[in-house]
């Protein structure tokens, strides 16, 4: 193995990497958008909430160390990759309008999540900083395998918020590859890539039971309690999800020589894009 983790007889495969522009209109969202369920809805909210700061943060790692790579065609996936981060957080903030009309105080939650992220951002350097944008695509690029072979976006969810998982689900497989290749041109090292993941575990973790804890205990002061009937559905969606596919994910990311593109599951991503063609990409 080369110090690139990357086998040193298969030159690292290269994907497409388009920037679209889909527009979500999300005024018809109802309140419990997955199966009537606020248990299973606000796990999705929560998520929601962390996706811009986090999509900016994987941005900045990269765009740090542009002018280091002197691969032009990584060069422009890198681009491209900036591209499309940018319009999945636009979208994603788009919707917490609509959490805000629902009559959701979020914006404390995300002053004090983006303070502290932007701490850990400050203390860290930019290598780490990369390795942990690494740990956390690889991350979405799993789940989003996980939702897309399981079906999980097609069952009893509101088509809007479904076609935003979808797009935005076939997009991180389709550039899961580009902050890898980065970090393994600019500081490869099976210790920094591990760290990395460490880091990445336990802020998302975190991050995550506090975005959902805060969206549900709002409304538990409503008067809006859980019904037996959230229980059911979150055991449902555990199953359909499949935790194997996390745990999958996380032995396949500890391998020394292992590399984004060794499970091909493009076809998972461009299966459902080609359904977006009636929106234009952005040049």
């Amino acid at each position: 193995m080369t110090t690139l983790e990357t086998p040193s007889a298969a030159p690292t495969p290269r994907r497409s990497i388009t920037i679209r522009g889909p527009r979500f209109e999300y005024a018809a969202v109802p309140r419990y958008w997955i199966a009537g369920s606020a248990l299973m809805t606000h796990i999705a909210n929560g998520v929601n909430l962390l996706f811009p700061h986090g999509e900016r943060f994987f941005v900045r790692s990269v765009r740090h160390y542009l002018d280091r790579i002197d691969d032009e065609t990584l060069r422009a996936e890198v681009r491209a990759f900036f591209g499309q981060e940018g319009r999945h957080a636009h979208a994603h903030e788009e919707y917490f309008d609509a959490l805000r009309a629902q009559g959701y105080d979020i914006d404390p939650f995300l002053r004090t999540y983006q303070k502290i992220f932007d701490w850990l951002e400050r203390i860290h350097p930019p290598a780490f900083r990369l390795a942990v944008t690494v740990a956390l695509e690889h991350y979405t690029a799993i789940l989003a395998e996980g939702a897309f072979v399981e079906r999980a976006f097609e069952q009893n969810v509101h088509p809007t918020m479904a076609r935003l998982l979808r797009w935005h689900a076939a997009e991180e497989i389709e550039h899961k590859a580009v902050a890898f290749d980065v970090l393994a041109r600019i500081a490869p090292g099976y210790p920094l890539r591990m760290t990395g993941m460490a880091l990445a575990t336990l802020g998302l973790g975190i991050f995550w039971i506090a975005a959902t804890g805060t969206l549900l205990a709002q409304d538990m002061r409503a008067g809006r309690a859980l019904r037996s009937h959230d229980v059911r559905v979150m055991q449902a969606r555990e199953r359909s999800i499949g935790r194997d596919v996390f745990l999958r994910g996380l032995k396949e990311y500890a391998r020394p020589d292992f590399h984004p593109h060794d499970r091909d599951n493009s076809d998972l991503a461009t299966a459902f894009l080609s359904t977006l063609e009636r929106d234009a990409p952005v040049a």
